[in-house]
């Protein structure tokens, strides 16, 4: 009997071999938070007939599933979702002849790529209850870290089924699994392959969004939907919190409209192998600042909150990400 509380419940993620067919669980998520929810879309009865005052009955058309798992980012396990999340191809590469590997994900088409994603739910009593949802995928993703912070990343998730009679597979976990957090972090801008760290940034946010047709829905599938199909442009934005430290870092860009390459990197004070460190690292190689100048509000350090919007760099994409780990496979 598990915990009859959330401390006993789980999340389990696999990649599957087709979208909507289940893979068991074998990836188990250390989530802050989680759901799995089922989508079920009604038609009434509601024909007129003589003395009737009200709608009889209703059936259902459709059903889908919908999810989202907030998590801090740790230094291994973390490269399937961000395969999903990219619609990358990406396989480790191991660095050296150590036990380093490198993970390089670009931003891509996600056709093909689905979660089957697994909840289990304790009752009072100690009785975990098995969700299940098949066909998922990352409609977007957003990753966080502030001062005294853990990086975290939420994920939210559009699925084809859900079920409650699959069963429930048991959790494990990957042990001595760290998370990333504030005192590893550094914000680099400049041109691209030269950025350089600037100072005075207190926290940043980092949000993508992978814009989906979740609603195709067609006659002989059962109410089920077919497979989302990227339909419009990818969005790569974010907030950086700052103290007004050096007025050409933010303000001139600003001011100046002046694009920059921004790279934002979490590296672990202990190495892998020599030289090889546990890393995620961000690459938008084409970033506006938004925002305003900063205003006096009292004897206080001048701070800002600077928005940003990524566009397509037709040299260097979009957006990329790199993941250095243990992890011999995603």
């Amino acid at each position: 009997m598990a915990v009859g509380s959330g401390i006993g419940s789980s999340v389990g993620l696999a990649a599957e071999s087709a979208y909507g067919t289940y893979a068991a669980p074998t990836r188990f998520i250390e989530a802050r938070s989680f759901n799995v929810k089922k989508v079920q879309n009604t038609a009434p009865q509601s024909g007129v007939a003589a003395g009737r005052p009200a709608a009889v009955d209703e059936v259902v058309t459709t059903t889908a599933a919908t999810g989202q798992i907030q998590a801090d980012v740790l230094r291994k396990g973390f490269g399937l979702l961000l395969a999903q999340l990219m619609g990358s191809s990406a396989t480790p590469v191991q660095q050296g002849a150590t036990a380093a590997y490198l993970q390089t994900h670009v931003l891509g088409d996600n056709f093909g790529k689905s979660l089957t994603m697994q909840a289990g739910l304790p009752n009072v009593g100690g009785t975990v209850i098995p969700i299940t949802a098949t066909g998922c995928k990352i409609t977007q993703a957003e990753f966080s870290c502030a001062v005294d912070g853990i990086l975290g990343a939420t994920f939210d998730f559009d699925g084809k089924t859900w079920t409650d009679a699959q069963a429930l597979t048991a959790p494990s976990y990957t042990a001595a699994n760290a998370p990333f957090h504030f005192g590893e972090m550094s914000v680099k801008l400049g041109t691209y392959g030269s950025e350089a760290a600037v100072q005075g940034v207190r926290s940043v946010s980092l949000t993508i969004a992978r814009p989906q047709d979740t609603g195709r829905f067609y006659a002989g599938n059962a109410g089920a939907k077919a497979e989302p199909v990227w339909n419009d442009f990818a969005a790569v934005s974010g907030t950086l919190e700052v103290d007004l430290v050096n007025k050409a870092d933010f303000l001139d860009r600003f001011t100046g409209h002046t694009s920059t390459s921004l790279v934002l990197e979490w590296v672990g004070a202990t190495a892998i192998a020599t030289s090889y460190y546990p890393t995620l690292r961000f690459s938008v190689p084409k970033v506006y600042f938004n925002g305003d100048v900063p205003e006096v509000g009292g004897p206080d350090v001048l701070k800002a909150s600077i928005p940003f919007t990524a566009f397509y760099d037709t040299t260097n994409g979009l957006v990329s990400a790199a993941y250095i780990s243990t992890d011999t496979a995603l």
